[in-house]
């Protein structure tokens, strides 16, 4: 819980009052390697806070699974659209690992909102920093080379390839495995 409260303080302050309602809002989940914490067309009814773990958000193209983001741990997850929407996910989160999650519903994460201003300080600073990480990743990704995408993703995760599949990390650079082998001998 301390690592959650400390990337909360990072956004905005916490009272002691405010301090107790996140305590007893935000519930601990262990889960196994595998385990889906949200299925393709449910709604996202959490936030999730990573304790310790790697999971990946993915949606399904022509059949086939398509990573669309890797998590880790000091980071919120979620289906964001679905999320802040309250409509069906397109996309289904994973655990690529054992994990230990704080979650917290929507409907106690909208009640903090409403009872606390600097928790919907925080919420409002969240939401701002995955719109503007999404808007710049989705329009600078696509001009970006198999090799550049490579080497943003080792900059943002730089021990991913030792926590998760290859096929996983290919499938979100939307190149072949072998391809991947080939970009990762270039170094």
């Amino acid at each position: 819980m301390q690592n959650l409260l400390q990337s909360i303080s990072t956004r905005a302050y916490i009272s002691v009052p405010l301090k107790e309602a996140i305590q007893s809002c935000f519930e601990v989940v262990e889960t196994q390697k595998g385990d889906k914490i949200l299925l393709e067309n449910s709604r996202a009814s959490h936030l999730w806070f990573i304790e310790k773990g790697a999971l990946h958000t993915y949606y399904h193209h022509n059949g086939k699974p398509i990573t669309s983001w890797f998590y880790t741990e000091n980071q919120f997850v979620t289906a964001w659209y679905s999320f802040y929407a309250q409509k069906p996910s397109f996309e289904e989160v994973e655990c690529l690992e054992a994990c230990v999650l704080y979650r917290i519903s929507y409907s106690n994460y909208q009640k903090l909102i409403a009872d606390f201003p600097a928790f919907g300080n925080f919420a409002r600073l969240l939401a701002e920093e995955m719109l503007a990480f999404l808007d710049e990743f989705s329009k600078g990704w696509s001009f970006l080379s198999a090799k550049e995408k490579y080497q943003l993703l080792k900059q943002s995760f730089p021990q991913l390839e030792l926590r998760v599949k290859l096929g996983l990390i290919a499938s979100f650079l939307g190149v072949t495995q072998e391809t991947l082998s080939r970009i990762r001998a270039q170094k």
